[in-house]
């Protein structure tokens, strides 16, 4: 390991970043390193430019990850070389504002129905039934379950926080007919490597199987699951800022999304065009004449 990669490891360990922000960030900086064949203290804005461009252009990345690039160089310049650059030496690619594809109820019960194992069934309707990301439903530990206070304990979600959400009483009998055929000790989900939990790939290999089964048109991910269970608390009423506490949202205008895809939100406005007198049926063409 080099002394700048070393630096800018622990920099990052002492701001307290996520195992796996730590991670991508090296992969980036070590990808630019790789571009130019040197170390990135010998570059300057106008290589970063021209490595970027390289990203949209020949590589033709998303923004969403030729974003985490460029965090990522920022953070190498600005904070472990302590470079005098501002944010537009180093300009970050805005990115599309999409809407999550939501599925709707019997959508969400007809594909956990295609769940052909029961250990898989249990993570992704605890996804459903709690709103959980699958980074969150894998690192569940058997005590994270109270079933006498009906909460999950989220221990160290996004951006090491903690949060408790709600344990529903259906997903507590689901969770121990799973329990009483699997006897999980320590990981509620544990995977083929023994002390570790299922991996997050497993989880999406089985969501793709099930997705391919119920043969819904609708894309399906585990976060799918995390939608719906935002979108279908907003349109039985919920209030906003208490989904927010559940998703472990730190701002609510990531919440307020969501207004703009719930049902009662959208379909409880009334078109101008009901107001209108009904319309006359369009009087047909008269047919041309015959030529021959």
């Amino acid at each position: 390991m080099t002394p700048l990669r070393q630096r800018m490891l622990e920099d990052m360990s002492i701001r307290n970043f996520a195992t796996n922000t730590q991670r991508s960030y090296l992969q980036q900086v070590s990808a630019y390193a790789q571009h130019f064949r040197c170390s990135p203290e010998q570059l300057g804005p106008e290589d970063v430019r021209s490595y970027q461009a390289h990203l949209l252009k020949t590589r033709m990345l998303a923004p969403g990850t030729m974003a985490v690039t460029t965090s990522a160089l920022r953070f190498l310049y600005m904070v472990t070389l302590k470079r005098d650059w501002t944010v537009d030496d180093i300009p970050m690619p805005k990115k599309p504002w999409k809407l999550p594809i939501i599925l709707s109820p019997a959508e969400v019960a007809h594909f956990l129905e295609c769940v052909d194992s029961l250990k898989h069934r249990t993570i992704l309707t605890t996804a459903y039934a709690a709103g959980l990301r699958v980074s969150e439903v894998i690192h569940l530990k058997v005590t994270d379950v109270d079933s006498q206070r009906m909460v999950l304990r989220i221990e160290q979600g996004k951006g090491r926080k903690d949060r408790y959400v709600m344990l529903s009483p259906r997903l507590l009998d689901a969770l121990r007919a799973y329990w009483r055929t699997s006897h999980p000790k320590v990981w509620l989900f544990p995977g083929q490597i023994p002390g570790q939990p299922i991996t997050r790939a497993t989880v999406e290999l089985a969501c793709q199987k099930a997705h391919r089964a119920a043969a819904i048109g609708k894309p399906v991910t585990p976060h799918s699951l995390r939608h719906a269970f935002a979108t279908h608390l907003l349109e039985a009423g919920t209030d906003l800022k208490r989904i927010q506490l559940l998703l472990g949202h730190r701002s609510l205008s990531t919440t307020s999304r969501y207004l703009k895809v719930a049902a009662n939100t959208v379909c409880d406005t009334i078109s101008p065009l009901d107001a209108l007198p009904e319309l006359a049926p369009p009087l047909p063409r008269p047919a041309p004449p015959a030529m021959f």
